[in-house]
């Protein structure tokens, strides 16, 4: 009896500390609880503010990801407006713009990725194809958080 009341004790308090979660250049540590880590912190970008606009290494994925589930757990459709980014929450929408055609399309966070060294964002095939990335593949792109 006495070990098992020693391991509960043991897990209430593994389970009650904190621990500090560090983002990169400019932002201010944040606590977070050790067991309910919400967002990645893999990457290294930590993109947060609203109508914040980043310069973003982009390519796109389709075919080989049809139809498999994504982080979030919705199924991948490359022909939605959709996109992986390591650390954005769920849901963040984003403007993609092309600057050499000015052609601009809004997509939803919904995946993890790219997990290619110098890249920072993942958007879908049917994205890619309305910004002019399909002929390309990998191309800087202004990317402003429009609603997160």
């Amino acid at each position: 009896m006495g070990k098992i009341a020693l391991l509960l004790s043991l897990v209430f308090f593994v389970g009650c500390t904190s621990s500090t979660v560090y983002t990169t250049k400019g932002s201010t540590p944040r606590k977070q609880h050790a067991l309910y880590t919400t967002q990645a912190q893999t990457s290294e970008q930590q993109v947060e503010a609203k109508g914040k606009v980043y310069r973003f290494v982009t390519s796109y994925y389709g075919k080989k990801f049809q139809g498999k589930p994504t982080s979030s757990g919705e199924i991948f459709d490359m022909y939605k407006l959709t996109c992986a980014h390591k650390t954005l929450p769920f849901g963040t929408l984003l403007k993609v713009t092309n600057e050499d055609n000015g052609l601009s399309v809004v997509v939803k966070v919904n995946d993890r990725g790219p997990f290619v060294d110098g890249r920072d964002l993942d958007i879908s095939y049917a994205a890619a194809q309305k910004i002019g990335l399909v002929g390309v593949g990998v191309k800087t792109m202004k990317v402003e958080v429009i609603d997160q």
